[in-house]
């Protein structure tokens, strides 16, 4: 399995349009960030957890040239707002359709915000080219491609959404709680990647420090933060991490053995 980190910035990306900051302003591309989205290399197979807003630029600079399936974490613009790219992906598969696995709100915003995908199931539209896309609802653990995919409910804010435990993997971003019930789900994975949104605290996501007491508690090999606002600096923030911590960059790829 491998994993590959196509985006991991927050909502806004980095840099932050307007922003003249020491962050926003760097040369370094590890401070470039698209929105957050991962891909999970099983095999043959391509798993892709969230259809961000970049979707598109980091296919294209990643080199993905299939998706066989798409996992959502939840509704938010910045994880789904690029699943008209998928359309791409259809046209390279011979228009076989691409399963879409998502918790009940979820699928219901989807087919709201995108009802010219998912307003007739199945169907192809004859005026114009759209993503021919299935929603699948994750009420539990599944099997995908041979892998075992287990939903992890986190908090995000006042809000429930979803991360994924796929083999020893998981991936919970946007986070700013972990029930006990799910940390029992994650505890000893070999990659936690985890959302870290900066230093100071925030409502909805994980401080780093708050991160790194989860990664503390989980137990995990290594863990890997995402969704990174722009007050996140790579050079300055990285070498202060405890051992066995480390930021992401957009184009990281993590090999997990069999």
């Amino acid at each position: 399995m491998k994993l590959v980190f196509l985006g991991c910035g927050t909502s806004t990306g980095v840099p932050v349009i307007g922003c003249r900051c020491e962050t926003c302003s760097s040369n370094d591309r590890r401070n470039k960030r698209t929105r957050s989205s991962l891909l999970v290399r099983c095999g043959s197979k391509n798993i892709l957890i969230d259809t961000s807003t970049d979707l598109r630029a980091q296919v294209l600079s990643s080199g993905v040239e299939r998706v066989d399936a798409v996992l959502y974490t939840h509704y938010h613009a910045d994880h789904v707002h690029g699943i008209d790219d998928l359309r791409s992906f259809n046209r390279i598969q011979s228009e076989e359709p691409i399963p879409c696995y998502a918790d009940a709100p979820t699928i219901a915003s989807l087919k709201h915000s995108f009802d010219y995908i998912f307003s007739v199931k199945g169907s192809k539209n004859l005026n114009g080219w759209k993503p021919n896309l299935t929603a699948n609802l994750i009420d539990g653990p599944f099997e995908l491609f041979g892998e075992l995919i287990v939903p992890v409910n986190i908090m995000h804010g006042k809000m429930k959404i979803l991360g994924f435990r796929i083999g020893d993997a998981a991936y919970l971003t946007d986070c700013s709680a972990i029930p006990r019930e799910s940390m029992e789900i994650i505890k000893g994975v070999k990659v936690l990647i985890l959302g870290a949104l900066r230093n100071s605290p925030h409502p909805t996501h994980f401080s780093i420090p708050e991160a790194i007491e989860a990664a503390k508690e989980a137990g995990a090999g290594r863990t890997i933060l995402t969704h990174l606002g722009h007050s996140v600096d790579y050079n300055k923030t990285a070498p202060e991490l405890p051992g066995g911590i480390e930021l992401a960059h957009d184009g990281l790829v993590v090999d997990l053995p069999d």
